[in-house]
């Protein structure tokens, strides 16, 4: 299986998971209210780190749960653990065998934390390790680059934060989900033609926030793993702190940009870089506004809830670095130096 087929099975993973994982799902909501937790404590890498993020703020905004993202390395280097009294450990991994997130997991269960892995595999060392653990039914992922592997770990954050609020109309959101996504693929014939304008492009700075920052640290590693493309990534808020200095005229700037209550000064900040500093904008959005200011614009579809919209903007940034990869000469099955298990400890 290519990477590109990979793409194209999301909107049947995300919607196998909302038929098929909300039974698992309740059960957890139901020991996390059970144990009286007060935080979460998060621990992953790479793409499963991405994810984590997004979890981050629906946890933090639906079920008022501080989520703090773990350091593995207090555990496995430096053997000197925090206190993880009255804390959910999440484990987020898609094969579930690097050895210290797998660590992270057993120290908490030994300190008498609930304990959670969310991984592709549920017999790994990592769902082993666990008390809970969540299946992301994506099927078998080969290519080195994840992707379904990554919209099914955000859609189980989703389900999580629905159950845990106990919201209907959280509920008939996530329903809209599948058939956004596979909306979203059809953008294909105009991701190809915006990849060959990026052509060239060597360095650029992906923009998110809120939500979608998690979308945008995404995008970024897929620009770095397929295309070899220098991909800094940035809150458009922390992005105003210094690192705006870096835009000049023809610099690339990618920006994911839906409706939003943040959006305005998102979008604020997208004109004024293009006005003042000459940027090149490659935009994702539903928002005709934010979409007329882009050199080149991608519509996602309308009617996504804005705390479900990374579950689809992903889906367009991941086809254009596919085709950006082809474009520049380069094969998406096989990113130099890279393995589909990376094990750390």
């Amino acid at each position: 299986m290519t990477l590109l087929e990979e793409i194209r099975e999301q909107p049947a993973v995300l919607q196998g998971l909302l038929d098929h994982a909300r039974t698992q799902v309740a059960a957890v909501a139901a020991a996390i209210r059970a144990r009286r937790v007060q935080y979460v404590y998060l621990v992953a890498r790479g793409t499963s780190e991405h994810a984590g993020i997004y979890g981050q703020y629906v946890l933090g905004a639906f079920n008022g749960l501080p989520v703090a993202l773990g350091a593995p390395s207090l555990f496995t280097i430096y053997e000197r653990p925090p206190q993880l009294a009255n804390a959910l450990v999440v484990g987020v991994s898609q094969s579930g065998q690097s050895p210290d997130i797998v660590a992270v997991l057993a120290e908490g269960r030994r300190q008498g934390a609930l304990t959670l892995a969310i991984t592709n595999d549920p017999q790994s060392p990592l769902a082993e390790a666990a008390e809970l653990s969540l299946a992301i039914q994506a099927g078998p992922e080969r290519a080195v680059a994840a992707t379904k592997t990554y919209t099914g770990e955000l859609m189980l954050f989703a389900l999580l934060a629905a159950a845990l609020a106990d919201d209907p109309a959280m509920w008939v959101a996530l329903e809209r989900v599948p058939a956004a996504a596979a909306e979203a693929l059809r953008l294909d014939p105009e991701i190809v033609a915006a990849a060959e304008h990026f052509r060239a492009m060597r360095e650029c700075v992906v923009l998110g926030r809120g939500f979608h920052f998690a979308t945008a640290l995404e995008w970024s590693l897929k620009l770095k793993e397929l295309a070899y493309v220098i991909a800094e990534r940035y809150s458009t808020a922390e992005f105003q702190h210094g690192p705006i200095a870096l835009v000049e005229p023809g610099f690339a700037i990618l920006a994911v940009a839906p409706t939003d209550p943040g959006l305005a000064p998102v979008r604020d900040l997208l004109i004024r870089m293009r006005a003042n500093q000459g940027a090149q904008l490659l935009v994702l959005s539903d928002d005709p506004a934010t979409l007329k200011e882009a050199t080149v614009g991608l519509r996602l579809p309308a009617g996504v809830a804005p705390w479900l919209m990374p579950l689809v903007s992903i889906i367009p940034a991941q086809l254009f670095c596919h085709h950006l990869t082809i474009a520049r000469g380069l094969d998406p099955a096989a990113p130099r130096g890279l393995n589909k298990v990376t094990l750390t400890h």
